[in-house]
């Protein structure tokens, strides 16, 4: 039996799923489109000129071509822990604001990534990470006082209904195409697991506020997502009043 994956070996699998990666995602009609609306939730002003954004967890750059759909002039840095997605990401054609950077969401200060940020985007990233809480901690204070995160993630727990979709969506789709172009199925299989056993929507907006995020809320997105992928807006508190 082929061992599970475990949230430390997540970035090889990455590593080892790259090549076919934007393949898989392009067979999901609204897989940009999400990301693009969850981009536009930031509600970046003035396309992004004079503007830092950080884009946490980037892979192959869909994450980030869907930031610059809405803020074409904002400086980006996009960072992933896998080499094999960067190396995806950095052959395609990008503004020269653009940055890639290789780190774990955990070490940013350690690759040189430093604040603050007038935005933070994480798209399927947070379920990910072996302990969110810290780095949400340490992304808000990445963040300007008052600067908007938005995660964009898978959230089924607590709904039948959202669970049977995402169950259904994983292995008539994702987990035999990832089989078919890569050989291995085991990144599929714990993106199934992982969404399962992740936050519910209403958990994931506690665990925001449990970190410091103010204005909290969360939309799921139509379409072809099905209401299993939402969008998360946050903010970095503003200073106190003296």
């Amino acid at each position: 039996m082929t061992p599970r994956l475990s949230t430390s070996q997540v970035p090889g699998a990455f590593d080892t799923a790259a090549a076919g990666y934007d393949l898989l995602v392009g067979l999901n009609p609204g897989y940009h489109e999400g990301l693009r609306r969850s981009a536009r939730a930031l509600r970046l002003p003035g396309g992004g000129a004079g503007l830092r954004v950080l884009d946490l967890g980037c892979g192959t750059g869909a994450s980030t071509a869907a930031l610059l759909s809405v803020a074409p002039e904002a400086e980006i840095v996009a960072v992933d822990a896998s080499a094999g997605m960067l190396d995806r990401a950095r052959a395609k054609s990008w503004p020269a604001g653009v940055r890639f950077v290789r780190s774990r969401a955990e070490d940013l200060a350690e690759a040189g990534v430093s604040g603050p940020f007038d935005a933070v985007f994480a798209a399927y990233l947070v379920r990910n990470l072996p302990d969110p809480d810290p780095t949400l901690r340490v992304v808000r204070e990445l963040l300007r006082p008052g600067a908007p995160l938005v995660v964009h993630e898978y959230a089924v727990r607590g709904s039948l209904l959202r669970t049977a979709i995402w169950t259904a969506l994983c292995w008539s789709v994702v987990i035999p195409g990832g089989l078919l172009v890569t050989r291995d199925h085991r990144l599929y299989t714990y993106l199934w697991r992982s969404a399962l056993r992740f936050d519910s929507p209403g958990e994931l907006r506690d665990r925001l506020r449990r970190n410091g995020f103010t204005g909290v809320r969360s939309t799921p997105l139509p379409g072809s997502q099905l209401g299993v992928a939402h969008t998360f807006l946050g903010r970095a508190p503003l200073p106190e009043r003296g």
